[in-house]
């Protein structure tokens, strides 16, 4: 491919997307690049503070449960208040508790701080989820979303080298580095983005009052995307924990693990846009089906790995199911959301991750602790068929774009005579 061909087709990827949503990536890498809590928030208090690992863990779990709390208060915020009230609540907020938290000393306040950061941190979500809903064409969703996605990965990288020197000499400044660019994301959402939750008329009027989140529970289509987004978030999750621990027992260092998990970075990076022009047309059951055997198998294979090449090829295989997974993944979520409802279904979506978030390491862990890795890895690869057979049934029959189901959500499932009837 020539030089010229190559910048043909960023420009093709790039072009057609509203000003509105730039404004909106932009605010996502700032607030990437500014990512240090969640990355070191474990080396801080083991090394820093000197507390123990059960300690960090503890801390590193209250975290995640305030993201779980929040998931669902965000997704009813942003229905109600707006995308761009709750963005600016929650990056003000954020930023508030990231420096508190640099600054507390007792075990006890460090904390209920950090579970107060797990919460701000992750009410953003909803928010700009629903507003790239908003501000995107239908057609260009998968586009914008995988974009979206780009931005988180490059800030992420970017973040990692900045404040891993950072942290050599001072953690303080990696927390008030992070509190200072969140507000800069405030400051960016209140100057350049309007408020794009569609204005209702009298029928969407009604439509937004009969969806509240028993509406999306009931939504069985839409449940099953967030389950499978679940067993999904399962698999991802073991690189986090279970992945070094594995190397690790194989008598890799962390410098080991650092080089070959910087695999999936750079792979996203470099792949995420090309990849994304590739499937962005073609037929989201067979790209979802596929990103879960990828996924699954992908891990699969680290039981096979006994050098650094190999746990490399390993990390390829499901960088690649990653790839493909989330932006039309995301796309799916935004067609079967009615767009009076949009920040619910997005709250309980991101439910689906933060209680992985939970889960995957404590499930990583015992399984190794109890039968080794190998089982663990086995197990990606079960998990990784079930949800590809899980995709490739929810969205048999799946209407087209556009078309509206009886819980008033494009694209979902009609209900039954009982169903109606005991609604």
């Amino acid at each position: 491919m020539s030089v010229a061909s190559i910048g043909r087709a960023a420009r093709q990827s790039v072009s057609g997307l509203p000003r509105a949503f730039w404004w909106l990536w932009t605010s996502t890498l700032i607030n990437r690049m500014g990512a240090f809590v969640a990355t070191f928030l474990a080396l801080y208090l083991t090394v820093d503070r000197g507390y123990s690992a059960s300690y960090a863990g503890f801390v590193a779990a209250l975290h995640g449960l305030g993201q779980v709390v929040s998931s669902l208060g965000a997704g009813v915020m942003t229905d109600r208040l707006g995308r761009r009230p709750t963005l600016l609540i929650a990056q003000v907020s954020t930023a508030a508790t990231v420096a508190l938290l640099g600054f507390v000393q007792q075990p006890a306040a460090i904390a209920a701080v950090a579970f107060l950061v797990g919460v701000t941190s992750n009410a953003s979500r909803p928010a700009v989820q629903a507003m790239m809903a908003d501000i995107v064409a239908p057609e260009d969703r998968v586009r914008a979303f995988a974009l979206n996605y780009w931005a988180i990965n490059l800030g992420f990288a970017f973040s990692s080298l900045v404040a891993g020197v950072i942290a050599q000499y001072s953690y303080l400044i990696g927390f008030l580095g992070e509190a200072v660019l969140t507000l800069a994301c405030a400051v960016l959402v209140f100057l350049k983005l309007p408020e794009t939750r569609p204005e209702p008329g009298a029928k969407e009027a009604a439509d937004e009052a009969a969806v509240g989140l028993g509406t999306v529970l009931r939504d069985r289509r839409f449940m099953g995307v967030v389950g499978l987004s679940f067993l999904m978030a399962l698999i991802f999750m073991q690189h986090s924990v279970a992945l070094p621990v594995a190397m690790g027992k194989d008598g890799f260092s962390s410098s080991d693990y650092g080089m070959v998990i910087a695999v999936n970075g750079v792979l996203i990076v470099a792949l995420q846009i090309p990849v994304t022009r590739f499937i962005e047309h073609r037929d989201p059951q067979r790209l979802l089906v596929i990103s879960a055997l990828l996924a699954g198998y992908g891990f699969g294979l680290t039981a096979f790995a006994g050098s650094l090449g190999v746990y490399a090829l390993t990390i390829c295989v499901w960088t690649l199911a990653e790839i493909i997974n989330s932006p039309t993944q995301m796309g799916l979520v935004v067609r079967l959301s009615p767009a009076q409802g949009r920040g619910r279904y997005q709250g309980v979506y991101t439910l689906s991750w933060s209680l992985a978030s939970l889960v995957a390491p404590l499930a990583g862990g015992s399984v190794i602790d109890e039968f080794g890795s190998e089982v663990l890895w086995a197990g990606c690869a079960v998990v990784g068929t079930v949800a590809a057979a899980g995709y490739w049934g929810l969205m048999r029959g799946l209407p087209a774009e556009g078309a509206v189901g009886a819980s008033g959500a494009p694209g979902a499932a009609p209900a039954t005579p009982a169903e109606a009837a005991s609604a």
